[in-house]
């Protein structure tokens, strides 16, 4: 098993402000976004992405969820289990492409491990 990436989710007043002052200002691009209008976007320069979110129901700034790709996510899920480690959303194949999960640490951070799931075209 091998951690891959972390891609940071960051809650916005306003995505399309966001959007641009990433892309002009912070010379990042455009890697997607999802809903219509979008609720939901990242942004990536480099081997670096950040994802913004402007939705009802995200956290207001300073609550914290990182997102973690990883490898054999089965297997490490399992293994958190088997630590009597709570599950905050449980394992499952989502609409946007991924197998993942949720805990929080103790402090209430939200942290996300996910597999891209083959055949889906994800990056």
């Amino acid at each position: 098993m091998m951690f891959e990436s972390v891609s940071p989710i960051l809650s916005v007043h306003d995505l399309a402000r966001s959007l641009d002052f990433y892309r002009t200002t912070l010379g990042f691009d455009l890697a997607w976004s999802w809903g219509e209008p979008a609720e939901i976007a990242a942004v990536c320069r480099d081997a670096v992405e950040i994802t913004l979110t402007q939705r009802a129901e995200a956290k207001p700034a300073g609550a914290a969820h990182v997102y973690l790709a990883v490898t054999d996510i089965d297997a490490y899920h399992a293994t958190l289990q088997a630590a009597g480690v709570t599950m905050v959303v449980p394992i499952g194949d989502r609409p946007y492409g991924m197998r993942d999960f949720r805990i929080a640490d103790p402090s209430g951070n939200e942290l996300s491990f996910g597999q891209a799931i083959a055949g889906l075209g994800n990056h």
